[in-house]
């Protein structure tokens, strides 16, 4: 046992008549310890019976009878040490598959992990921004840039008197029937969020991930979010509740990017046109849809519009001209 442990041998010839252990205990004792659990043994034997028998019993591999034939003896030791071989192969693809397997495992945790906390973004950021955080990494991805936008605002008539004239609960079930008519377009038509605050809402589309026709879907949604609230308001009527909504739209360059503070930042548009869009907003009347001068340009042979009277607009040193959307043309 100690010459087993010091010179680790591909085979074992054991006798059986031996002093102080025989031959079954040390086979006994090679196949206790894992280290030599698959040790090959050939046990030599005189008896054809039930020595032969014992043997096979406590572990052996093979026989031999004495007196051996020393070639048939050589051969068996060939045979042994081969298929010893192919075990100890086996041993090594086994464990480099386990190790593959808890690699995979590892990959795989990541991989769970990476899609929790895309869903968990998800809860606080559109898909797009989501997406392109877990897609193209952090850095660079929401860097500050610039590209031209079609902004889309539309906020709640009468809400700041509705919530005070109500209990808060019944302000709650409003708000939230409101935000999930708003949360269904904007998956429908790949919104980007911008802000979303108590009963104002602002979207864009051309960023982060660029489209076609970004003033057009800015149009399909206000129009989509008009027949869809016109439903809503109606509802809210029958129950006393007088509340409507306006729609305003812009077109243009914009900064955009990641902006805010330590610990709470948001994937954010500044500029000329997006103050456009929340003035027209403002100025829109109860289920008015309102657009600016460039995305009226980019989408006139589309829609029905109208134009209203030149407004005057807080931040705008001159008048603006806008349209009121009717809807698409025939």
């Amino acid at each position: 046992m100690e010459l087993v442990a010091r010179e680790r041998p591909h085979l074992v010839l054991l006798d059986i008549e031996m002093p102080e252990m025989d031959g079954y205990e040390v086979c006994r004792t090679l196949r206790a310890d894992p280290e030599t659990a698959t040790l090959p043994v050939i046990m030599v034997t005189s008896s054809v019976g039930a020595e032969r028998l014992r043997a096979l019993e406590n572990g052996a591999d093979d026989f031999v009878f004495k007196p051996f034939n020393k070639a048939e003896l050589l051969a068996r030791v060939r045979s042994l040490v081969k298929v010893k071989e192919f075990q100890n192969q086996l041993e090594a693809q086994a464990k480099e598959l386990a190790d593959l397997n808890r690699t995979l495992q590892a990959r795989v945790a990541s991989q769970v992990d990476e899609v929790e906390q895309l869903q968990r973004l998800q809860r606080f950021l559109s898909p797009q921004v989501a997406d392109v955080i877990l897609n193209e990494g952090h850095s660079g991805a929401l860097a500050i840039h610039r590209r031209e936008i079609a902004i889309m605002f539309c906020d709640l008539r009468g809400f700041t008197a509705f919530a005070g004239s109500v209990e808060p609960e019944e302000a709650v079930v409003a708000l939230r029937e409101y935000h999930e008519e708003i949360g269904r377009l904007v998956r429908e038509f790949e919104a980007t969020v911008g802000h979303f605050a108590g009963d104002g809402v602002m979207v864009f589309f051309n960023d982060p991930i660029p489209c076609p026709d970004p003033a057009t879907k800015a149009v399909g949604m206000a129009l989509a979010v008009s027949e869809s609230m016109a439903v809503v308001t109606e509802r809210w009527r029958r129950q006393g509740h007088l509340l409507g909504f306006g729609i305003g739209i812009s077109y243009g360059f914009a900064t955009l990017g990641e902006m805010g503070f330590e610990g709470r930042r948001d994937y954010a548009a500044v500029g000329s046109a997006v103050n456009l869009a929340s003035r027209l907003c403002d100025e829109a009347a109860e289920g008015q849809i309102l657009i600016g001068q460039r995305a009226f340009a980019e989408v006139e042979d589309l829609i029905e519009a109208v134009p209203i009277p030149d407004l005057t607009l807080k931040g705008f040193s001159a008048p603006v001209a806008a349209w009121r959307v009717v809807g698409w043309k025939p």
